[in-house]
């Protein structure tokens, strides 16, 4: 038997910004905060981003500004 990981619940086509924050860690975050994480390095957080979009590199926005993930606001429950 092959385990399969469920799918996100986030939509398929999310666009995702990457960037880094003012303490310096990678940030990728969904455009709308539904999903978010903070990461060592922008390879890892480009690789969460396309799991989470569904795969598509096309949607996934590297940002030369500081970005931050915000826990507070748009959580929500799958």
């Amino acid at each position: 038997m092959k385990l399969v990981e469920p799918p996100s619940c986030s939509p398929a086509t999310s666009t995702v910004f990457i960037g880094k924050n003012r303490h310096g860690n990678w940030v990728a975050r969904e455009q709308n905060g539904i999903f978010g994480g903070l990461f060592v390095n922008r390879a890892q957080a480009f690789k969460y981003a396309l799991f989470e979009n569904g795969h598509h590199p096309e949607k996934i926005v590297e940002v030369s500004r500081e970005i931050e993930l915000d826990i507070s606001a748009n959580w929500r429950k799958c």
